[in-house]
């Protein structure tokens, strides 16, 4: 790869990191689970392109083995994620009040 592309992919990687951490570190506590839930949508169409990509794969075994290795890992984080907004939103549910006799 060309250094002056690695370099402007280092750039935007970095840009996207500064920028993503500013966004979330600006929302309110009270938003974090609807945009868990977004996120968890972004998360689905990774999955979707990385199935895509492991099945277009071909003859080519490093194909194969990252396209299934996208497919594991986007997998692991749509559960995952899910798993954080429903545990999320339980906290949120009134507890149920035990009556004293």
């Amino acid at each position: 790869m060309d250094p002056a592309t690695l370099i402007f992919l280092a750039f935007i990687l970095m840009l996207s990191i500064f920028l993503g951490f500013e966004v979330i570190s600006k929302v309110p506590a009270t938003l974090h689970t609807p945009l868990m839930s977004g996120s968890n949508a972004i998360s689905g169409i990774t999955l979707v392109g990385a199935l895509v990509s492991a099945g277009a794969a071909g003859d080519d075994t490093l194909s194969i083995i990252l396209g299934t290795a996208a497919v594991a890992f986007a997998t692991i984080n749509v559960v995952g994620g899910y798993l954080v907004t429903d545990r999320m939103l339980g906290m949120f549910k009134k507890k149920p009040t035990e009556v004293k006799k």
